[in-house]
């Protein structure tokens, strides 16, 4: 991934999880779209104490669900789909993708951080962000079961702010 200026509040985030904080630096040069919906959602409130509802060891965590169920968004319109090209970004440990249904531009809420790369996304699925520290806390959420991942008893997201805003 190319390099992202860390320093600029207004295009990180900081996720407060149960097993501590991580920072998150968007990427609007990838996907200046579905930054501007998380950013609205979080400021919001939206994704406090929302479930990881899906969680597949060796692959990734899911949430931004508040039904917890996998089906639900928020009440914003879905977006269309910003896919980057391999060459630009892919999905390694750390990246942040959007979620989203067999259409492409079904994205919402529903976003996933990745425990490990996984190739098959790449191209395939929006990159909006990447954990920049604390992914000793993301590797610590609870996980899933079977197939699905879907969890039993979730860890949430205790809050997720922007933080420019947090000054």
């Amino acid at each position: 991934m190319t390099e992202t200026p860390a320093a600029d509040p207004e295009n990180t985030l900081i996720l407060e999880l149960e097993h501590g904080t991580v920072t998150i630096a968007l990427r609007p040069d990838l996907a200046p779209k579905h930054v501007e919906q998380i950013k609205a959602l979080a400021r919001k409130g939206f994704y406090n104490d929302v479930p990881f509802h899906r969680v597949i060891e060796g692959f990734m965590a899911q949430g931004g669900d508040p039904t917890g169920t996998g089906r639900g968004g928020s009440d914003l319109p879905d977006i269309e789909a910003e896919f980057s090209n391999p060459g630009t970004a892919r999905f390694v440990r750390g990246t942040c993708g959007m979620a989203r249904t067999q259409d492409p531009n079904s994205a919402n809420s529903q976003f996933f951080i990745m425990f490990a790369p996984a190739p098959s996304l790449d191209g395939q699925y929006t990159i909006w962000g990447e954990v920049t520290a604390g992914m000793d806390a993301v590797d610590k959420i609870k996980r899933g079961a079977g197939m699905s991942g879907m969890v039993q008893g979730p860890d949430k997201i205790r809050s997720m702010r922007v933080a420019a805003d947090a000054a």
